[in-house]
């Protein structure tokens, strides 16, 4: 099984570390921000930072194709931040299972990005049981992954 994980650097990527043993036995490749430099974490891809600019989410899009369907993995997870929305609707465009992680700094109001890829993640956890209120019954209450 191909695994393809998403996420800005800092905690959204740390966090993902983490989560290392869960994934023995796949093929593992990130993407992340530019400008990353971590001693663990080997990124395949980097994009450019998206922040809040559309030009720059148009380009992540674009990118993210080309990347999923070079890559063709089995699904796309992603803690956040805005990297992940093109993933994950990237993914869900392509037929692969897309999974998102609401931050563990998410307690008690849902962040921007899982209010976007909610409707179409395949699997949406979250890591206080206060949001599972806040999203509906598609989240997952899974603990605290620190």
């Amino acid at each position: 099984m191909k695994a393809c994980l998403v996420s800005s650097h800092g905690g959204h990527l740390y966090q993902l570390w983490l989560l290392r043993e869960a994934f023995k036995g796949f093929e593992v490749f990130y993407i992340t921000y530019h400008g990353f430099s971590g001693s663990e974490i080997r990124p395949r891809y980097y994009l450019n930072n998206i922040g809040r600019n559309p030009w720059r989410m148009i380009m992540a899009f674009a990118m993210m194709l080309r990347i999923l369907i070079k890559e063709k993995p089995d699904v796309v997870i992603s803690t956040g931040s805005e990297i992940a929305v093109p993933a994950l609707f990237v993914a869900k465009i392509l037929g692969i299972h897309a999974i998102f992680i609401e931050s563990v700094a998410r307690i008690l109001s849902p962040s921007g990005t899982g209010r976007l890829v909610y409707p179409i993640a395949d699997l949406f956890l979250v890591q206080s049981q206060k949001l599972l209120e806040k999203y509906g019954s598609k989240a997952r209450y899974v603990g605290s992954i620190i």
